[in-house]
């Protein structure tokens, strides 16, 4: 089976006046559809920088992600930008809704930017699916932390993407309401046979996942 993500020998170096300053070097990750992943490490370890550049969202300075078949190396951002509106879903640390929208609106997004018509019976469904069917013409500043992240998963999945990037998701959010997000995400990943990689403090959560990578100083190190 071919990895859905494959990253090899990832670099990235940022310039810093007039030091070179490395927070990745040389990583390697391959994942499998239908694969759940954590990445995990202390602070400035480098985690978000894989993530960004697994999703191309920034370039590497040297090395290689594959995404779906595709190389990201030689595209540019609109281009990667078209590849991950296909294939991929997100889920950050704080939510990123847009608080004009109502919840329904916010999970109709991706549609719209993929330029597909709006599937408002896909999002009522996942609305209901993490529990906010009563909550869809709600703003987000009428929502508890917990709900948004719920909407933001709803909205990760109406792409029906092939892998989901999950940063920190439940960083922002209480004991008890990171372990119903966490079991709701886990849930919905399963049933929709979506790859996962999550980037996590949360040792309990990282055990969950069928591969751990650890990175410390921006390398990948053993457990």
């Amino acid at each position: 089976m071919q990895p859905l993500l494959a990253v090899d020998n990832l670099t990235k170096v940022y310039r810093s006046g007039t030091h070179d300053l490395t927070v990745l070097h040389e990583v390697s990750l391959a994942v499998l559809p239908g694969e759940t992943c954590a990445v995990v490490g202390p602070s400035g370890s480098g985690k978000t920088t894989l993530l960004g550049l697994a999703a191309g969202l920034d370039t590497a300075t040297s090395g290689s992600v594959r995404l779906a078949g595709e190389d990201l190396g030689p595209l540019d951002e609109d281009a990667r930008a078209r590849i991950r509106n296909r294939h991929v879903g997100f889920v950050f640390q704080n939510f990123q809704l847009l608080p004009t929208l109502t919840a329904i609106e916010n999970v109709l997004v991706p549609l719209e930017l993929r330029g597909t018509t709006p599937d408002r019976e896909a999002a009522v469904g996942l609305l209901k699916r993490v529990g906010l069917g009563e909550r869809l013409d709600h703003y987000p500043i009428q929502l508890s932390g917990g709900e948004q992240q719920r909407v933001a998963i709803a909205r990760a999945f109406i792409n029906r993407p092939q892998l989901l990037f999950a940063d920190e998701p439940t960083g922002n959010l209480d004991g008890d309401t990171a372990r119903l997000i966490v079991d709701m995400l886990f849930e919905l990943n399963r049933d929709a046979g979506t790859a996962l990689v999550l980037v996590t403090h949360d040792p309990d959560l990282a055990a969950r996942c069928q591969q751990v990578l650890r990175l410390r100083n921006g390398r990948r190190v053993q457990p």
